[in-house]
């Protein structure tokens, strides 16, 4: 019976230990609540957002940065953002625009060969496989100087721009069609295709919208404009656009406003525009068949050509039955069609109603030919009523729509009233809905516009944030915010502030879909995903001057840049490769230039290019602009520009002023005895590396072939202090020597984090207390003094537990009141010793558990410290 007794004992004792735990912890969260001010529902709403350290988000979502000319990326449910990506506008921290290969990406969006540097992004989209997302690619269009950008989601970097030839602005792109075969672009403002003068009261004559569908290539991730074509369109401002899928897959839509083609005149006493532009009951929406047009357009008799780019005529469309209008509520502002593809709904800004229509409903118009007439340009017009499957009273200024993977459930922006809705588009009522702050615009589902929506969570993103933040001036964030509509009824979770642009639109996707690099095939251009042809290996760093045009081929390696010296004649045309060596994950290099306005970010296995021009003379040091590493600040050179046409004074060199040759010799011995010093450290590490079979961890493997790459370059460096001794040159020899300990520093630097990586992924799985334990002795600064596995600032704490009578006992009393132990013998002999007196750091009883269950768990594993 003892063993049985003894089982239930220890059951009820753990039972007991974790009650008291949870009491702890409920009176501490009691005590959080009460001191900020939160509700039992504060508290639920920040636990479904929160990620614990190094737990990763379910959804990445990917935002227009609007006038910033960026796409923003940033997590769900956490709200996180994690990073801005350089599209349209230079990007300083990824050195987009600045480098060469970058530049010339950027530059792919020059128009009528004028620079553009910014630009306004709208709608991003996600490369589709059967209308679900695949997670490959990114598009993203710019509605002031119409274009469209690529982004390759390997390394979230943008690869193309291209402009429109035709457009002069555009909104409604961009949108993949359901297997990627093309991105539709609709144009805003009607304008003349050509680039020649035309008078506003030729307006209806020579004016134009359209919509061009972009042929892609989803292998390659580009763009082929050879093989796009523009739809002309009446100037009736088209809008937002949605391709068909499943029962309507091959078609498109674009809704318009503006259908009375009013041009204002404002400054000459006629009404603005926004009177003029609104005064029909209805606008068009525009379905076009996308799949036979495209077919039309191969034949050269079907297209104009204009600025080398095809044309298909309204009247060649038409011919082809490839081109209708049905009437929408007046200045709608978007079409979404279901995932299945058999309703699309429209909302427009100026009607309290959502139209349902029903693309079966507008097939059969189409395949019996049943219009109701036609428009001044002769485009075929549906009957509205025909068309419909029904409308819903949804509120004042709907907006946007977002599907759920409950049949018929979705959800819709209301701007005037500031709210999400959530309806039923089958049956058209209304179930549920919540306010936001304020003004919502989009709104973004998780995979919401895809034949897959995943539901859980929708995004408001809000035109206004007024009073949410705080104040930062009378430029205010907007507001993007994660509404859970997981229950029956919706719950507003969480605001983030967004302080860049001004966001329009956004599209997520399960994060586990994105399987982005974490580092490059060595000598990558990344803007090309092909070998550089500036690669550079170590060893093969060098400089070439062919007349004067000087090229370096340099590498980048923690801690230094090879060459570390650059002179040029001041009128040379410059070319630097620069290439980052590194293989571990996340060392990533930068570098400048001072006064010269280069800079770029070189991810491991990346390379380079700057040109640049001479053209300042003097010494302008550069650097790396990333911390890499303990001797990051010594990771910098001298580009030194001298004029050719001046006779320069030679400055005496500089040499050991006062040293004797005794004190030379000194100064090399002290130096060698340092480096064999280090290099015992580095063959200890090495040891234990072989002792534990560190080639079975692939991580630990890749840190030390990094390790060595360094070690590996010490012989060398060596022979040449050994020949500067011998031919007694004592000065050269401490200098060669003082490099062998700066790749020994490098080499060592490399080696622990190996042997730290190895010692985690062997040791005795950490208990949850000991890994609360080992976060609160970093986070409360006992490693600033304590080293566990050598002697440090303070003693080593490896056994400490054992070098006392109850030093469980001991250890905790010392960690909660240290100045009372002052006086212990044992205590001030350490005090004495290391000069240092531990400090009272108030941790608190739980906290003191913790630490003393991970020196355990550092006791259990001595062998490894």
């Amino acid at each position: 019976m003892k063993p049985v007794i003894s089982k239930i004992s220890s059951l009820l004792l753990g039972t007991t230990i974790a009650t008291t735990a949870l009491l702890a912890a409920d009176v501490e969260l009691s005590k959080v609540m009460k001191d900020r001010g939160l509700s039992e529902i504060d508290v639920i709403r920040a636990a479904k957002t929160y990620n614990p350290s190094g737990v990763k988000d379910e959804f990445v979502v990917f935002s227009s940065g609007g006038q910033s000319g960026q796409v923003i990326v940033y997590g769900v449910p956490s709200m996180r953002i994690l990073k801005y990506i350089g599209v349209f506008t230079p990007e300083p921290w990824q050195g987009y625009g600045y480098d060469k290969d970058s530049l010339e990406v950027l530059r792919q969006g020059n128009i009528r060969g004028k620079e553009i540097n910014w630009g306004d992004t709208h709608h991003p989209a996600l490369s589709e496989k059967d209308g679900k997302y695949d997670g490959k690619w990114l598009a993203i269009n710019d509605k002031a100087n119409p274009r469209i950008a690529i982004i390759d989601l390997e390394d979230f970097e943008t690869k193309q721009i291209v402009p429109n030839p035709v457009f002069k602005s555009n909104h409604g792109g961009a949108f993949f069609t359901p297997n990627s075969e093309y991105i539709i672009e609709a144009s805003q403002y009607g304008a003349p295709y050509d680039n020649n003068y035309h008078p506003i009261e030729d307006y209806k004559e020579t004016y134009r919208g359209g919509v061009t569908m972009w042929k892609f290539d989803d292998k390659i991730g580009r763009i082929m404009p050879k093989d796009s074509f523009t739809i002309e369109m009446p100037p009736y401002n088209q809008d937002l656009s949605d391709a068909g899928k499943g029962e309507s897959y091959g078609w498109g839509f674009t809704n318009s406003f503006n259908t009375e083609m009013y041009t204002g005149g404002i400054e000459v006493g006629m009404p603005p525009n926004e009177a003029g532009m609104s005064r029909n009951d209805t606008d068009f929406l525009h379905v076009y068949n996308w799949q036979k047009l495209a077919e039309v357009a191969k034949d050269p008799k079907n297209v104009k050509i204009i600025n080398d780019h095809k044309i298909i005529p309204m009247d060649i469309a038409v011919k082809n039955e490839a081109l209708f209008l049905i009437p929408e509520p007046k200045s709608p502002h978007g079409v979404d069609v279901s995932p299945d593809g058999k309703y699309l709904i429209v909302c427009g800004k100026l009607d309290t109603h959502a139209s349902v229509y029903d693309f079966k409903k507008i097939k059969e118009q189409i395949d019996k030919k049943e219009y109701i007439g036609k428009d001044p340009y002769g485009i075929p017009i549906l009957d509205m009523k025909k068309s419909l499957h029904g409308q819903a009273e949804l509120g004042l200024g709907p907006l946007h729509t977002q599907f759920s993977p409950v049949d018929g459930e979705v959800y819709t922006s209301l701007y005037v009233d500031s709210q999400v809705v959530k309806w039923n588009y089958k049956n058209l009522k209304v179930l549920d809905k919540v306010n936001v702050h304020y003004n919502i615009g989009h709104l973004a589902g998780m995979e919401g516009k895809s034949a897959d929506p995943q539901g859980k969570y929708i995004i408001a993103l809000n035109k206004l944030s007024i009073d949410r933040f705080q104040n930062v001036g009378p430029l205010h964030p907007q507001n993007h915010q994660l509404i859970d509509i997981s229950g029956k009824s919706m719950d507003l979770l969480v605001d983030m502030p967004l302080p860049l642009g001004e966001p329009h639109q956004a599209v997520s996707i399960r994060a586990s879909k994105l399987h982005p690099k974490v580092r490059y095939d060595m000598g990558t251009n990344t803007k090309t995903g092909e070998q550089h042809i500036g690669k550079t290996l170590a060893g093969q760093e060098r400089i070439e001057r062919n007349g004067n045009h000087v090229t370096i081929y340099s590498t980048l390696v923690r801690s230094h840049i090879n060459p570390e010296r650059i002179t040029v004649n001041k009128g040379d045309k410059v070319t630097l490769y620069m290439t980052n060596l590194e293989r571990a994950q996340d060392e990533t290099h930068g570098f400048t230039i001072n006064d010269y306005n280069l800079h770029t970010s070189l991810e491991p296995g990346e390379t380079s290019t700057f040109e640049f021009t001479a053209d300042l003379e003097g010494v302008f040091p550069y650097y790396c602009t990333e911390f890499c590493s303990a001797l990051h600040l010594e990771m910098m050179g001298y580009l030194m520009v001298k004029d050719p046409n001046k006779k320069y004074e030679s400055a005496q060199k500089l040499k050991m002023q006062t040293m004797s040759p005794e004190q030379l010799k000194a100064e090399y011995d002290k130096t060698v005895s340092v480096n064999t010093a280090t290099d015992a450290v580095i063959q200890s590490v090495v040891k234990f590396l072989k002792d534990n079979k560190f080639g079975d961890h692939k991580a630990v493997a890749d840190l030390v072939t990094d390790a060595l790459d360094q070690y590996g370059k010490i012989p060398a460096q060596k022979k040449l202090s050994d020949e500067a001794v011998k031919a007694g040159d004592m000065e050269k020899a401490i200098l060669y020597e003082n490099m062998i300990w700066q790749l020994m520093v490098k080499t060592a630097d490399v080696g622990i984090r190996a042997k730290d990586t190895l010692v985690k992924l062997i040791a005795t799985k950490q208990s949850a207390e000991a890994a609360r334990g080992e976060k609160t002795f970093a986070e409360g600064g006992c490693n600033g003094c304590h080293v566990i596995g050598k002697v440090s600032s303070g003693p080593d704490l490896t056994g400490v537990l054992q070098r006392h009578e109850n030093g469980e006992k001991w250890v905790t009393n010392f960690i909660l009141d240290p100045e009372k132990m002052y006086t212990d013998p044992y205590v001030k002999g350490m005090i004495d010793f290391f000069n240092l007196k531990m400090p009272n750091q108030h941790m608190s009883e739980k906290e003191t558990k913790d630490i003393i269950e991970y020196l355990k768990w550092v006791e259990e594993n001595a062998n490894l410290f």
